[in-house]
């Protein structure tokens, strides 16, 4: 069975009615304002006569004595029109000159906070506290002043937006009228011509809608003609450059792939041949020999970080990178990149410790050992005089570990580009060895967790970087 057709607004009645919704909804928002603005004044105007009686009757207290204060305050209730409360800095009443005073914990609260908004016996308030001063500084004033619901002047504003609304939506509502029965001839002719471009045959951009007149309808239907136009063009050179990037993405996948192999198949075997002979499995070797070789060693290990982390930026680019995210406990992982870098660190005359509890993070593994090395292994290397710390911790929702160092520290200026592909923070002649990757990589594979990290750095005085990761998965 066919649904019946929804039957549509006719657009001459329509166009003055939209009007007359806009004019009311308009005064209904001015007429808010304006109570608002009202209401607020009556607050401020509340406040400020409490902080005056309540600064006024503290100067007062101070030149009274203890027996004569009772009296004191109620007759500055009875006057103002206020409640007043003596009390200490323990929230404890001394003098009670109020309708029913408030519940001890908000009465604390109260004086901590000095003056806001409370409700009492009178209503909705505005409090202000007032201490007596030495020698009488553990006591204070407190006074409450009525804020009224409905401020003064308010039946007179809207006795006056109502009427100025009702006259200019009259008027705007005729001028809509025989402007939109003016407008209707030219807007059906071109919504037919409209419809027939859309119709199923019809060509891909359309035929040019003929501009019947050079009033807005015309420039509307001028427009639309170059916006068809534009779109036709958009489309052909959208079409042609996705082919290129096509074709760019799959000639850098075989490039990466063909370098990957290219360059770790004779790495390895250097490497692989190093150790045999450091192995000393031919025969003893030299102490050059050695150091030679460890030097070697040393090299290709560097050269291969860096074409892991050149690998490893181009996937996390391309998005062709991927976590497998389970329960870790980052502790244990931190424990064995600690123990890879203490040669470093000693080497160097560096101290290196590791404190903290375990915590266990929503990650991936392999990527959160990668995100430690990078963080402490730049911390190491740019430390030359003190120690690097780790310290693994918990909070709410989160495992954190933080890793500060006492190295040279970063500028400020530089601290916004620290994350930067290929940049690294000081003078170029002090930076040290590497492609400026590291945090880079590093702060994408946080994000990627759904993590953050964040720098904190003094020249002179060390560098401090945090990483958060969540403990549950994103809903």
């Amino acid at each position: 069975m066919r649904r019946p057709l929804r039957r549509r607004l006719p657009f001459l009645p329509l166009a003055p009615a939209a009007v007359v919704a806009l004019g009311v909804l308009t005064a209904a928002a001015m007429l808010a304002i304006g109570i608002a603005q009202l209401r607020s004044q009556s607050d401020d105007a509340a406040a400020m006569r409490a902080k005056i009686v309540s600064h006024t009757l503290s100067a007062r207290l101070r030149a009274t004595q203890a027996e004569d204060r009772a009296a004191v305050v109620d007759r500055a209730a009875r006057r103002s029109g206020a409640e007043i409360l003596l009390v200490r800095q323990d929230a404890s009443i001394i003098v009670d000159s109020s309708l029913g005073a408030p519940p001890h914990e908000t009465l604390h609260d109260i004086l901590v906070e000095v003056e806001g908004e409370a409700q009492t016996e009178l209503g909705r308030t505005r409090y202000h506290v007032t201490p007596l001063g030495p020698p009488f500084q553990h006591l204070s004033v407190v006074t409450f002043v009525r804020a009224p619901e409905a401020p003064f002047a308010t039946s007179s504003l809207l006795t006056s937006v109502a009427a100025l609304t009702a006259i200019l939506i009259g008027v705007a509502a005729l001028v809509a009228f025989a402007i939109a029965r003016d407008v209707r001839a030219d807007v059906d002719y071109v919504r037919e011509r409209i419809v027939g471009m859309a119709a199923e045959g019809a060509a891909p951009a359309g035929k040019p809608i003929a501009v019947r007149s050079m009033d807005q309808i015309g420039l509307l239907t001028s427009a639309f003609n170059a916006l068809v136009d534009r779109f036709t063009a958009a489309e052909l050179a959208y079409r042609q450059d996705l082919a290129g990037a096509l074709s760019y993405d799959q000639n850098r996948a075989a490039f990466l792939a063909a370098l990957s192999h290219e360059l770790r198949t004779p790495l390895n075997a250097i490497l692989g041949f190093t150790e045999v002979l450091l192995s000393e499995v031919d025969g003893p070797l030299s102490a050059d020999a050695q150091e030679n070789l460890s030097v070697v060693r040393n090299s290709g290990e560097h050269l291969r970080a860096l074409i892991d982390d050149i690998l490893d930026l181009s996937a996390l680019e391309s998005g062709e990178l991927e976590l497998s995210p389970r329960p870790v406990d980052i502790f244990p992982i931190a424990e064995e990149v600690v123990r890879e870098l203490l040669v470093t660190a000693r080497a160097k005359g560096v101290g290196l410790e590791l404190s903290g509890e375990h915590a266990v993070a929503w990650a991936d593994a392999r990527r959160v050992r990668q995100i430690l090395s990078n963080v402490l292994g730049n911390a190491v290397k740019f430390t030359n005089v003190g120690e690097v710390r780790i310290r693994v911790s918990t909070e709410p929702g989160w495992a954190v570990f933080r890793v500060t160092d006492t190295g040279p520290g970063i500028a400020r200026e530089d601290q916004g580009a620290i994350f930067d592909e290929y940049r690294q923070a000081g003078d170029t002649g002090a930076r040290s060895i590497g492609t400026g990757l590291g945090l880079a990589i590093t702060r994408r594979l946080v994000n990627m967790h759904h993590g953050s990290i964040e720098l904190e750095s003094s020249v002179g005085v060390g560098s401090s970087f945090t990483v958060w990761l969540p403990v549950e998965p994103e809903p």
